[in-house]
């Protein structure tokens, strides 16, 4: 028996043999083979089985090790004089915490594709230089983006070409790069409101020292460039002033405006975050005009009616400030001037910074939610196991799982593959010694051996063997359905 099975193996390794291993007896040489392909079917369907198994189980711990690390990366663009991550501590966006990447523009480096923008920072932390890349999904601007000697409108350009959402939007962020930009747009808003209902300070702006002749009146503040802090701002009494400061323009190769100085009592500092309003009053005790440097007297006051209406006005003209401030000068008087109107990068006053910065914090995690919630794929979808193979093997696995089924159920071999006539007898087989050799679909079985004398051995020969050619090629489309070229 051993030696027979050795045979019918080696029949099955050399499909150019041209006889079998035993001429005479074809029926049991099919039904052989018939049971070797049974076998090696269940074979590669417990191989397969396992197979599905390692990797099911393989994507299931792949799937539990991103799950207990799931995150969204929050950008916050400010200095080291505030930890914004304590602000997220606890927090989350559905089922993901959030991961705070704190550092300033000048510590940073963005490139950006149609699927986002990916950050490079190095930063220095105790003394200690930490660098690392990463993907952020959502912007906190908490610095300007231009100030004096500095201009970082090349990384905003990447956050906006990679998509990122941000506070305040992007689009805002670049409106907000020159002041005489921001201020064109609050002559607009005047004209459309009255200047009774938006008093607006008067302004000139000059594109450089060429028109610098007089000024309409003085003194005047005369602002070079774009610049915060009281940087680049210059009272101006007379003339002469007027054409040395000019002089110093056409050397900065830049802009300027000039507004008429007006003798304040104190000034008023209007801010909103998301639905958030305050307004401080400041006045100076050192004795500087500007009052926002040098020692000043802070006081929160109540919110006027009209000082929400121009914040909210002004937000709402720039496409939704979530964040932004107004600045107030009160002259002596007693009128009211609108000078400026900052950004997400405004300055946090008095003894509520710290309730101010959980008021962004809260207001940067709705956006969030709103705009960066991870989708979770369809049930099907989820569902579905992963390839295995580069030819598809789980749909084979699942015809075999089928055949095999049906194999149990029936004495008779499947249809398909082509093996379908194997083990079928036509009763309409001619009572002739030979066998017929028609297509594989019609294969059939050979009626017992005639007797001697009617028919030469070697025409049986011929026959069987042509009958193992035709078993041999089911044999391999076989193997070809299961496995696919090899």
């Amino acid at each position: 028996m051993a030696a027979a099975n050795s045979a019918e193996l080696s029949l099955n390794l050399k499909p150019g043999s041209k006889t079998t291993s035993a001429p005479s007896s074809p029926a049991k040489s099919r039904e052989s083979l018939l049971q070797r392909v049974q076998s090696l079917t269940g074979q590669a369907r417990d191989q397969g089985a396992s197979i599905l198994g390692a990797a099911v189980s393989s994507a299931s711990r792949v799937t539990s090790s991103v799950s207990s690390g799931r995150h969204l990366t929050l950008m916050v663009i400010d200095d080291q004089n505030t930890d914004w991550s304590k602000y997220y501590r606890g927090k989350k966006i559905g089922d993901y915490d959030i991961r705070v990447e704190q550092a300033e523009f000048k510590e940073i480096n963005v490139t950006a594709n149609s699927d986002g923008a990916n950050v490079s920072m190095v930063v220095y932390r105790g003394g200690t230089r930490v660098g690392r890349s990463f993907r952020p999904d959502f912007l906190l601007v908490r610095q300007n983006l231009k100030d004096a000697g500095e201009n970082y409108k090349k990384l905003l350009l990447a956050f906006k070409f990679g998509d990122v959402p941000s506070i305040n939007n992007i689009n805002a962020i670049y409106n907000f790069q020159d002041k005489p930009w921001v201020f064109g747009h609050m002559v607009q808003l005047q004209r459309i409101l009255g200047k009774d209902s938006f008093p607006l300070i008067d302004q000139t702006f000059y594109p450089d020292h060429r028109e610098m002749i007089t000024a309409p009146r003085f003194p005047v503040v005369l602002k070079i460039g774009h610049a915060h802090g009281g940087l680049g701002k210059v009272k101006v009494d007379n003339q002469n002033d007027f054409q040395d400061i000019a002089s110093v323009v056409a050397v900065s190769k830049t802009y300027c405006t000039v507004e008429p100085y007006i003798d304040s009592k104190y000034d008023i500092h209007v801010q909103k975050i998301g639905n958030n309003y305050k307004a401080f009053m400041r006045k100076s005790i050192s004795g500087c005009w500007k009052t926002n440097t040098g020692s000043a007297m802070l006081e929160q006051i109540t919110m006027p009616d009209r000082y929400k209406s121009w914040i909210d006005r002004v937000s709402d003209f720039f496409g939704g400030l979530e964040i932004c401030a107004l600045e107030v000068v009160v002259g002596k008087d007693g009128r009211e001037y609108i000078i400026e109107v900052n950004d997400s990068a405004l300055t946090l006053l008095g003894d509520s910074q710290e309730e101010d910065r959980r008021h962004i914090a809260d207001l940067v995690v709705a956006k969030m939610n709103a705009s960066c919630r991870p989708r979770s794929p369809p049930f099907d979808e989820a569902a579905q196991p992963p390839p295995v193979g580069p030819r598809g093997i789980l749909g084979s696995l699942t015809s075999l799982t089928s055949t095999h089924s049906n194999e149990s159920t029936t004495t008779q071999p499947p249809e398909h593959p082509p093996l379908s006539g194997v083990g079928r007898r036509d009763s309409q087989v001619s009572q002739s010694s030979t066998i017929s050799s028609g297509p594989p679909s019609s294969v059939r079985l050979p009626e017992p051996p005639p007797r001697p004398g009617f028919q030469r051995q070697g025409s049986q020969s011929q026959a069987v063997s042509e009958d193992s050619e035709d078993t041999m090629k089911n044999l391999r489309k076989t193997f070809a359905g299961i496995f696919g070229d090899m």
